[in-house]
């Protein structure tokens, strides 16, 4: 008997992310209490399913949802009990309310963790909490890039990859640094984590994959650009943060085929009948 492997990528991005939630919380010490992560989880599946029941949605579920909180809980950090619930219900109810042309705007956990640190007191983002583990990066990597190629938004993880690291390259090489110094960004198992479950979000990119290219590159030039000539902390995060009003822009100048979680097996009539609300798992 073959083994059936599931289709939705967000399976595996569920799997991946709460083994490394596990092994950072065990291992690595991420200062991340289990009633934070309880509350979190707790209050983003509430959120969906008031939204899901007010709207009268059919075919939207709950995997998304428990992607943003693991990525909440893995990204974003507290000194109280209170953060990471309304962070988690801030991103959620915004990937039903800021929308455009039946598309949200906001990578949910990307939104959640800037309005908390603009806005929260006493949560912040703990980059380093990952530390520069090679063996760590290397399955970041391997694991990362398997899920978001089921996903076809490889594309975009590799080419912000390679447009960042040669930015830092090439500054480093201006600066006289030591090859070293540019090999320890490979080392960064957050740098893999925005990379490979943050800016590869199908539901947040641009549809065509040259719009989605011309939108990784820049992503890496704004997060170049705020941590190495800004010097300010968190630049991949703010750095998607800023670029989200290119995406609606490239998808009007370079339209695209709409993503699709799942492709259904329908008659296209009966497809461009159904709710553009769909789009918001």
């Amino acid at each position: 008997m073959s083994l059936r492997l599931p289709r939705d990528a967000r399976i595996w991005q569920i799997a991946f992310q709460a083994i490394l939630l596990a092994v950072g919380v065990l291992v690595r010490d991420f200062s991340l209490a289990a009633s934070q992560m309880a509350l979190c989880f707790a209050a983003g599946l509430a959120t969906q399913a008031l939204w899901i029941r007010a709207l009268g949605l059919r075919n939207v579920g709950y995997l998304s949802a428990v992607i943003t909180c693991l990525g909440l809980s893995l990204l974003l950090r507290a000194d109280s009990l209170w953060v990471h619930p309304l962070a988690a219900a801030i991103a959620l109810s915004a990937k039903f309310t800021l929308r455009l042309r039946g598309k949200h705007l906001f990578n949910p956990a990307m939104l959640g963790v800037i309005v908390a640190v603009l806005m929260l007191p006493g949560a912040w983002i703990s980059p380093g909490q990952w530390g520069s583990d090679l063996a760590l990066a290397v399955w970041f990597l391997a694991l990362g890039g398997f899920v978001a190629s089921r996903a076809q938004r490889a594309d975009t993880s590799w080419v912000f990859l390679a447009a960042y690291l040669v930015l830092i390259g090439l500054w480093y090489l201006w600066l006289g640094k030591s090859f070293a110094s540019w090999m320890h960004h490979l080392q960064s198992g957050a740098l893999l984590l925005f990379a490979f479950f943050m800016i590869s979000d199908p539901m947040t990119t641009p549809d065509r994959r040259s719009a989605r290219i011309l939108h990784a590159v820049c992503v890496a030039a704004v997060a170049f650009a705020w941590q190495f000539l800004l010097y300010k902390p968190n630049g991949l995060v703010w750095a998607l943060f800023f670029c989200v009003p290119l995406v609606p822009l490239l998808d009007a100048v370079l339209p695209g085929r709409r993503f699709r979680w799942r492709e259904p097996a329908e008659p296209a009539a009966t497809i461009a009948r159904k709710d553009s609300w769909s789009t918001a798992r």
